[in-house]
Formats: C-alpha cells, sequence, structure tokens
C-alpha cells in the first residue's frame, strides 16, 4: 500500500521551516564578522527566538559572560510574545554582569511570514571608550574661570561624580578602572580618600565595584 502523501498545509510548514533555519544559518556569518571587526569593544549576539529557552544561538566577542544555548532576555521574550513590537531598538542603556556600563541595539529578525525568529544584538562596552573620550576632552578644552576664584568643595559629591573621578584617575594612570594593577587601584583609592569622595554614602561599595575589587580591600587600600 502506498504511503499518503503529505497534505499542502504541511508542505508549507516544513517549507517556512527550512527557510528560517537557513536565515538564522545567514544571520550566524553577520554575527561572527560584526563581533571580529570591533574585538574587544562590542559584543554580538544572534537569539534564536524560535527557542527562548536555548535563544542564544551564536555569540562573537563575549563580554557578558553568556554562552551558546542560553536562554533569551527579557527584550527577546517581549518580540515572542507580541509579533508588534518595535523590529530595532537602538541605543538603549544597557549594563554587563560585572557593572560595566554599555550601548546596546537589538535588532529583531522576521520571516516570510512576518513571525520574530531571531534577534541580532550588539552590546557596545563604553566603560572601554571613556578614558579616550575624557582624555580628548582635556586636549580640547580652554580656561574659563580666574585665579581668585574658590575651589569647589569635594565633599558629599554624588554616584555620578564619584565614577567621572574613579574613571579620570585611571585614565591618568594609563588604563581603566579595572584594568589597573594593585599598585595603581591602591594609589588611585586613597587619591579619593585625600578629596574626601569617602564622605559620600556608600562610596566605598561604588569604588570597590567600579574598581573590581571588594569592599573590604578598599578600605585595606586607604590604610
Amino acid at each position: 500500500m502506498d504511503s499518503a502523501e503529505p497534505d499542502a498545509g504541511s508542505r508549507t510548514a516544513a517549507a517556512h521551516t527550512d527557510a528560517d533555519e537557513h536565515l538564522v544559518r545567514e544571520l550566524e556569518k553577520v554575527a561572527v564578522a560584526l563581533g571580529r571587526m570591533f574585538p574587544g569593544l562590542c559584543e554580538v549576539v544572534l537569539h534564536d527566538l524560535r527557542d527562548p529557552r536555548q535563544a542564544v544561538r551564536a555569540i562573537e566577542n563575549n563580554l557578558s559572560g553568556r554562552r551558546v544555548g542560553d536562554s533569551a532576555t527579557e527584550l527577546g521574550l517581549a518580540r515572542i510574545a507580541d509579533p508588534r513590537y518595535p523590529s530595532v531598538v537602538q541605543n538603549y542603556p544597557n549594563r554587563f554582569p560585572d557593572g560595566r556600563p554599555a550601548k546596546s541595539t537589538s535588532i529583531g529578525i522576521r520571516n516570510s511570514a512576518g513571525d520574530y525568529i531571531a534577534a541580532l544584538c550588539l552590546n557596545l562596552d563604553v566603560s572601554v571608550l571613556s578614558p579616550v573620550t575624557l582624555a580628548l576632552s582635556q586636549l580640547v578644552a580652554t580656561d574659563t574661570g580666574h585665579p581668585d576664584e574658590p575651589l569647589e568643595s569635594l565633599r558629599h559629591r554624588n554616584a555620578r561624580a564619584l565614577r567621572e573621578a574613579v574613571e579620570a584617575g585611571a585614565a591618568e594612570r594609563g588604563g581603566t578602572p579595572r584594568s589597573l594593577g594593585r599598585d595603581g587601584k591602591r594609589e588611585l583609592v586613597r587619591q579619593l580618600h585625600r578629596d574626601g569622595y569617602f564622605d559620600s554614602r556608600d562610596a566605598a561599595q561604588t569604588i570597590a565595584d567600579l574598581l573590581g575589587v571588594s569592599r573590604a580591600t578598599v578600605y585595606n587600600y586607604t590604610k
């Protein structure tokens, strides 16, 4: 007895599945190429939204510590739940697991049926660029004050001012806060202590997070 041929609906579904897989495989090439163009600076992740439990299909220039087979992010789940979700979400603030600031862009990929099947995400490590930005701003800066003006108080600074001080101090020592060696971090902490930054609430913990050390280590550096 001859087996029955698959109906038109089954053939269409199979064709969509094959086409979707081909599209995702082609996107893997894009992810790899983009990541290798910006080594150490921009992480590129391809999410396969057809299986949110194992969504990470490819990750190049890994900065977040994720692995192939990890689950989808909140943004990926939102796209799966709502086909009307924006195709491109660009330049939104983000943060890596270790606290480094990032600028991210997420591009949703639809198949021929209009369903989201993948997302290509770029996560730029802006902490690497901060010292460069600072150096350039100092290079083009001009004097606007007068010698007889009183110095500004260094007390009661907010977290943003403290972050800027840490990044500036690291840049003066030729690196980023986390890339400094032990001696460099000790010198920077002592400078911050002399300048009065430890008077603000949670300053020690904020400095510890920026330097990638413990709060106890920060206090030891001040001795």
